[in-house]
């Protein structure tokens, strides 16, 4: 059996919003019943079929790489972070539906993995102002998921998911609200699912893609079943 190609995804946001959490939902279809504070990188994989039902149809690896720290971390804590960085194929953007804070620290953590804090991008932050024309440049795939959708109360969903929905807009990426404590949430195809598999078709395209021909991969399509992955931990 040949091996699978693989892409490379990073999962950011600020701590406790629960990517740990997401990662093992997305991987394990399974809730995360003691979830724990992530040091350094937590790598997590996921099976994807590529352009499910049709011709082109193929099965990739997806790592998720689950980041951990601060986006307000020190220098050092930043250059050790760097690493996780390279050759990223594309970013899932996590936050905490009722923490504004969480939010907004996106921008900083797409500014972090995105520039490496060196030369610029063509991403800018300043005072807090995100210029959305030029992040346009970006190549690299990005989804916003906010996180905790159950703890919103009802009569307040509706003003907070208002105000969440600029971020998607903001980088150019469409958006996922969810309960990582409900699998329910990604079931097959829900919305969240549908948008779920259109970014890491996306990904896959970016990273294997010559002129929009897939690279020929592994003949031996075989179908693999969801199994248990061991996760990486790199502290």
């Amino acid at each position: 059996m040949a091996s699978l190609d693989r892409v490379k995804v990073l999962v950011l946001g600020d701590s406790g919003v629960g990517k740990s959490s997401l990662v093992h939902l997305l991987c394990q279809n399974q809730v995360l019943g003691n979830p724990s504070w992530t040091v350094g990188c937590s790598v997590d994989v996921r099976l994807h079929e590529y352009r499910e039902g049709t011709p082109e149809e193929k099965t990739y690896y997806i790592e998720l790489w689950d980041v951990g720290g601060s986006v307000g971390s020190a220098s050092s804590v930043k250059s050790t972070r760097a690493v996780f960085y390279n050759a990223v194929n594309g970013i899932i953007l996590v936050h905490d539906l009722t923490n504004k804070k969480s939010s907004q620290n996106l921008y900083r953590w797409s500014l972090e993995a995105l520039n490496r804090d060196l030369q610029p991008t063509g991403v800018l932050v300043t005072n807090g102002d995100y210029d959305r024309e030029q992040f346009a440049d970006n190549q690299i795939p990005l989804l916003v998921i906010g996180t905790k959708l159950d703890q919103i109360p009802e009569a307040k969903r509706s003003e907070v998911l208002t105000r969440t929905a600029f971020l998607a807009e903001d980088f150019n990426a469409e958006e996922i609200n969810l309960d990582c404590t409900n699998t329910r949430c990604l079931a097959a195809g829900s919305s969240n699912a549908v948008k779920l598999s259109r970014f890491f078709d996306k990904v896959i395209e970016k990273r294997y893609s010559r002129e929009g021909n897939l690279i020929p991969g592994f003949s031996d399509r075989k179908r693999f079943a969801g199994g248990n992955f061991k996760s990486l931990h790199y502290d």
